[in-house]
């Protein structure tokens, strides 16, 4: 008799992602009429600027744009983000050497966790934190050591209790500024704090950067940081800034011989990006001021609702907050932002994000995305006071 089949072990150690699992229920609830507001995922809903789409358009139309692309991306996308990371962040970098195109920021903290860890090092994972960090040191077998983030510290790490964990065992640290979920907004001193850590344990500092320019007047890189490229590897987005999420592009940035090992994992992974992506998002990167300040201007009129979602839930939240979401603290009488969240979408028919996903330390919050039209905002606001009435 044959032995039944299992999958490897690292699919037992990883769950489905949370958002792939609800949004088959909030699917199912639509199906039924329940047209529920979706306030849960950041997936930008405003489109790319009209110039951006033109060049894919263009780009796509030719007969010699179908072909495979080389997986260093194309040079005109290389110059492009480094004009962008020296126009923005005063970072100078080498376009050939010290940058790679992704596809996607979120198959780039896999290969940095592939490139660089092994089964058994330890990883360093924000609680709270992005999910991914977490399921991929898990696919690679690495070892999690989590740090906690509290609001007494607004949200930044406890650098006394990184000291006294077991620093000869790890190898990777990965941070994210402005912060997700809590939208704490970055600083020179933090980042140079966090590169003094890197520099003085070995240990290689992942920087996940893709909300610098939501709701942010100051954008700021790790790698301003003097020194920061002997340690840290940056990973930044068009998603966000730009409104291009299902294009799939990013990119990572670092020393030489840190970008080469990981290059050398994404070549034996994907064949490069599909041309017309390539020039749609050079044509991004080139964008005028004004472009981020419309976004802006729409995203700062849909905070202003969120706000009053948060309040009318009896939630509290510090306005300083940046990026694409508002985090907020539930009542203390509440029981979790998981129950909260699920009487917001069974009985309001409002689907937001319980804290609780991103950690232990979130689970006394919720998150609400701004990717949802002001009108949608605005009846989401409607149904919560009538429930809360």
């Amino acid at each position: 008799m044959n032995k039944a089949i299992k999958p490897a072990d690292r699919v037992a150690e990883i769950k489905e992602y949370y958002f792939s699992r609800k949004l088959r229920e909030v699917a199912r609830l639509n199906a039924e009429g329940q047209d529920i507001i979706s306030l849960g995922i950041g997936g930008p809903d405003l489109p790319p600027a009209r110039e951006v789409i033109e060049t894919l358009t263009a780009c796509a139309e030719r007969d010699d744009s179908h072909s495979y692309q080389s997986f260093k991306g194309l040079p005109e996308l290389r110059e492009a983000f480094a004009t962008w990371y020296k126009r923005f962040y005063s970072v100078e970098l080498n376009p050939d050497t010290e940058l790679q195109p992704l596809i996607g920021s979120k198959e780039g903290i896999l290969y940095i966790s592939l490139a660089f860890l092994n089964p058994g090092d330890g990883v360093l994972v924000p609680n709270p934190g992005y999910p991914t960090y977490t399921s991929a040191s898990r696919i690679v077998g690495a070892r999690i050591y989590n740090y906690d983030l509290l609001p007494d510290n607004n949200w930044q790490p406890d650098f006394d209790a990184l000291e006294r964990m077991p620093l000869d065992q790890i190898k990777l640290m990965w941070i994210n500024y402005p912060h997700m979920p809590t939208g704490a907004p970055a600083s020179k001193e933090l980042y140079s704090k966090i590169i003094d850590f890197g520099l003085r344990h070995n240990i290689v500092i992942a920087h996940d950067n893709p909300y610098s320019f939501i709701l942010n007047d100051n954008p700021l890189s790790i790698l301003s940081i003097d020194g920061a490229k002997n340690i840290a590897i940056e990973l930044n987005s068009l998603s966000k800034s730009h409104n291009m999420a299902g294009w799939r592009v990013a990119m990572l940035a670092s020393n030489p011989e840190f970008v080469e090992w990981i290059v050398k994992v994404k070549s034996n992974v994907d064949s490069g990006q599909f041309l017309p992506v390539m020039k749609g998002a050079a044509k991004a990167l080139s964008l005028p001021d004004e472009w981020y300040a419309h976004v802006n201007a729409e995203y700062a009129k849909r905070r202003k609702i969120a706000e009053k979602i948060m309040t009318a839930i009896g939630c509290t939240f510090d306005p300083e907050q940046r990026g694409l979401f508002l985090w907020g603290r539930i009542p203390d009488d509440a029981h979790s932002g998981e129950e909260i969240a699920d009487r917001l979408l069974y009985e309001a028919r409002v689907f937001v994000t319980p804290g609780f996903i991103f950690g232990s330390n979130g689970d006394r919050y919720i998150r609400i995305s701004l990717c949802a039209k002001e009108e949608a905002l605005n009846e989401a606001l409607n149904r919560v006071l009538k429930l809360t009435v």
